[in-house]
């Protein structure tokens, strides 16, 4: 796509429509790298995990033009953990660092933070990974662990980090 601009992107609820498009977008190599799916994810396996989400989760994407470029979702804690969320995110593999995961983490920090009454933010990430680290930590995330072992991907065992925000003073 020629659609470059970044300022153009927009950060939206996910709908029902949108599942062809996120299943091709779940599938794309470095997309898959970075999260915990299994690969050959169909969108009849995407429109059922929507359907089926509660009503407590937040799923949005970020979409240039007609495109979705971008997913993340928060799924809130029950009970005693009513005070927490845990983040998910993945930016389509030819948008990475070009600010789409700035904008769906700081659309997910401020539902958070605004509307939601969430505390504490968590989230994994694989420790290969420092650009996602780099955004956490840009964001005011603080690595709490490193969780050996954690995944099996492309092959072999890695390794993830434990990040969380925690609000403070409201």
């Amino acid at each position: 796509m020629a659609f470059s601009d970044v300022s153009k992107v927009s950060v939206r609820a996910q709908r029902p429509e949108d599942s062809e498009q996120l299943a091709e977008l779940y599938n794309l190599p470095g997309f898959l790298q970075g999260t915990l799916r299994l690969p050959f994810r169909t969108p009849e396996e995407v429109r059922r995990d929507f359907e089926n989400a509660p009503s407590t989760d937040l799923l949005l994407v970020a979409a240039a033009g007609a495109q979705i470029i971008g997913q993340a979702r928060l799924v809130r804690g029950r009970d005693r953990r009513a005070h927490t969320a845990r983040l998910f995110l993945g930016v389509h593999d030819d948008w990475t660092r070009r600010g789409v995961g700035t904008a769906l983490l700081r659309a997910m920090i401020d539902s958070a933070d605004n509307w939601l009454a969430i505390k504490r933010l968590e989230l994994a990430i694989y420790a290969d990974n420092g650009a996602a680290k780099a955004l956490c930590e840009k964001n005011g995330f603080e690595v709490e662990g490193l969780m050996r072992s954690y995944a099996f991907r492309s092959g072999r065992l890695v390794d993830a980090l434990s990040m969380a925000r925690i609000l403070k003073g409201k």
